[in-house]
């Protein structure tokens, strides 16, 4: 994580740090932050920088947050990381995602910051992911003290670019990130910090937090329970300067650019090769210099200080050369582009259109998408974290999707942008998925995958209302995800269509046989030149003190029963165990992942989730265990969850959920 990084132990100012300091809530609710700041900013104040989640500061976040908030206020920042309602060392309960009351709680702790005699008065919000979208959130909630946002792997639409659902199609990750957020949200608070009531707010949490996915997986298109916290609702309410942050292996990419040509507020977007990572860690590399940069952005817009950031191009871009397929990347080979505005810029598109198995420059004809479906076994993750290998497989090996090749490039082709697929269907059943991926094909006939898209036919017309497929032919159009790719001259281009894409998202109800018409693929081709690298070299404060006690282990594998026919997707992952020297706190956490179908039957489709987490100091134990599994039937999904709790003084808690909710064209 840290080995190319620059240990800075010398700042401008001195700092002090505030282990915890409790946030009063309107209501009496406290909620525990950990605080950075100059030692003189009682005398000399500094503006605030915020990150406001639910990932328990004391031990989750931890590691970054030793790199990151401690080097904000070397540079005169307070740096403060709080966690939220029920969450961490905070008092209350934690109900969902993006809640009005969490937003409601996030403007008390902005006022709150503000008013502080170590605070300037102004309030920057940072994060990624979670902490990404609720910077967005709150600033479309226009706190007067809250004056810059830097917003990283995050969206502008809850319901079709989060892990809910991706052009229409139910994602897995729905399943996989439930799980993941259970485990998450119940887990206690830390003695240390709450004193001898830890147990009576654990136990508060572990019957109250509840199951998220139940709800999540009730509304099943675009209604009020997703444009709730989508800010793409109404860009106009964000005013305050933006930055937007990303990188190609993420899963949150394409709001970016969206952000970009909707927003009206100063903005500007930097997409780099990187995972679901901050930038100055992250992998692919090359990693940068991000918290440079974002004291650039923090000088510029909390303290009046001309960094000139505002002259640069609005969008920094890394445009990935060609690379063999691989699970895990070290580095992306590329290099950096610029765009000055990426509304107006004119954009150049190349059509290329499906004849027999070629991609031709003219002409169109039809065939057939029926496959197997367990096509998409080669996927990967969702969205991808890239210290693993979680990463996207050989292309070439999804021999059941229908392929579509150009002959081998005359020259470089280079695009930056969405590619659209637009065809014309005619499907046997009344739902049905539809899914495009874009590959790059070396001589040896290896293809890395470059992009890809999905639409459920029944929302051909959009997420609200979604419509059963007539038996007549109908037209549709595919975004698939934005992408900066250079393909080598000499390699080909190959579009892959397929019916099913597991174990990304769910499959249709019934087995789908589409006839393809006119199919054409649209590429944002990219013209600009290449600009050197202005990003200084990664830094960070002083790391965490920790002591390796496990190094843990990652397993992802594919398994097929010789009798039944039965395929399984199975992942692995001991994140190993590792005692925080500061704290004391040991922590090991475990989680497993199993994804299986029947290539010929829909309604075999089953995930399951499982998560095993273990904190530990002196006499003080703490386990938990969680536990889903979803089954897609011909009508329904069908939930089966529980939940397991024991500290090491005899108490012990257990909680089962059964569900079946109704399919609705999904």
């Amino acid at each position: 994580m840290i080995s190319d990084l620059s240990i800075r132990t010398e700042f401008p100012r001195e700092i002090r740090e505030i282990e915890n300091v409790w946030i009063p809530m309107p209501d009496g609710t406290k909620l525990a932050s950990r605080i950075w700041l100059p030692v003189d900013a009682d005398i000399d104040p500094v503006p605030a920088i915020l990150e406001y989640l639910p990932y328990r500061k004391r031990d989750g976040t931890v590691e970054r947050d030793h790199l990151t908030h401690p080097y904000f206020a070397g540079f005169g920042y307070a740096g403060v990381r709080v966690d939220m309602r029920g969450t961490g060392d905070s008092e209350g309960i934690c109900l969902g995602e993006y809640l009005l009351q969490e937003q409601e709680d996030c403007l008390s702790v902005i006022e709150w910051l503000s008013d502080q005699p170590w605070c300037s008065g102004k309030v920057g919000m940072i994060g990624i992911s979670w902490g990404g979208f609720n910077g967005l959130q709150l600033a479309a909630r226009q706190p007067k003290a809250l004056s810059a946002v830097i917003s990283l792997c995050s969206t502008d639409d809850r319901y079709a670019d989060d892990i809910h659902f991706m052009g229409g199609a139910m994602l897995t990750e729905k399943m996989a990130w439930a799980a993941t957020a259970f485990s998450i949200v119940h887990t206690p608070p830390d003695p240390k910090i709450v004193g001898e009531r830890w147990r009576e707010m654990w136990l508060s949490r572990l019957e109250n937090n509840g199951l998220w996915l139940i709800d999540w997986v009730k509304h099943q298109y675009r209604d009020n329970f997703y444009t709730h916290g989508s800010i793409c609702e109404k860009y106009s309410d964000i005013e305050v300067p933006t930055y937007l942050v990303g990188g190609w292996a993420d899963g949150y990419t394409n709001a970016i650019l969206r952000m970009l040509e909707n927003l009206s507020c100063p903005r500007k977007g930097l997409i780099g090769p990187w995972g679901h990572k901050y930038p100055h860690f992250a992998v692919p590399g090359p990693r940068i210099g991000f918290l440079q940069e974002c004291l650039r952005w923090w000088d510029q817009h909390l303290k009046g200080i001309d960094t000139g950031i505002m002259d640069e191009p609005q969008l920094r871009a890394w445009i990935q050369h060609s690379v063999p397929p691989s699970t895990f990347y070290e580095t992306r080979p590329g290099h950096w582009t610029c765009v000055s505005d990426w509304k107006e810029n004119p954009k150049k598109i190349k059509s290329l259109f499906a004849v027999g198995h070629s991609l031709k420059k003219c002409s169109s004809g039809s065939f057939v998408v029926s496959t197997p479906e367990t096509a998409g076994h080669t996927a990967g993750n969702w969205c991808g974290y890239s210290v693993v290998e979680d990463g996207t497989g050989d292309q070439g090996k999804e021999s059941d999707m229908v392929f579509f090749d150009t002959k081998p490039l005359k020259e470089d082709l280079e695009m930056l942008g969405f590619p659209v697929l637009t065809t014309n269907v005619e499907c046997n059943v009344e739902q049905a998925n539809l899914i495009a991926v874009l590959s790059d094909v070396d001589q040896q006939g290896r293809a890395t995958r470059i992009s890809y898209g999905v639409l459920n036919l029944t929302h051909r017309d959009g997420h609200q209302k979604p419509r059963r497929v007539p038996n007549s032919p109908i037209n549709i159009q595919i975004k698939l995800n934005a992408c900066g790719q250079r393909i080598t001259k000499g390699h080909r281009l190959r579009l892959a269509l397929s019916n099913a894409y597991w174990p990304i998202v769910w499959p249709s109800r019934e087995r789908a046989s589409l006839r393809l018409r006119n199919t054409r693929i649209d590429l944002p081709i990219w013209q600009g030149s290449p600009v050197s690298d202005t990003f200084q070299k990664p830094e960070g404060a002083k790391p965490l003190e920790r002591e390796i006690l496990d190094k843990g282990s990652y397993m992802r594998s594919r398994s097929i029963d010789l009798i039944t026919g039965n395929e399984e997707i199975s992942i692995y992952s001991n994140q190993g165990r590792e005692k925080h020297l500061h704290t004391g706190i040991e922590t090991h956490s475990i989680s497993h992942e199993s994804f299986r179908i029947h290539p010929d039957d829909p309604n075999t489709a089953s995930g399951t989730a499982h998560w095993k987490k273990h904190y530990k100091r002196g006499e003080w134990v703490a386990d938990l265990e969680c536990f889903i599994l979803v089954k897609a039937k011909d009508s329904s999904w069908e939930i089966d969850a529980s939940i397991k709790a024991k500290d090491g003084a005899g108490f012990s808690f257990k909680k089962n959920w059964n569900e079946s909710i109704k399919r609705n064209l999904v």
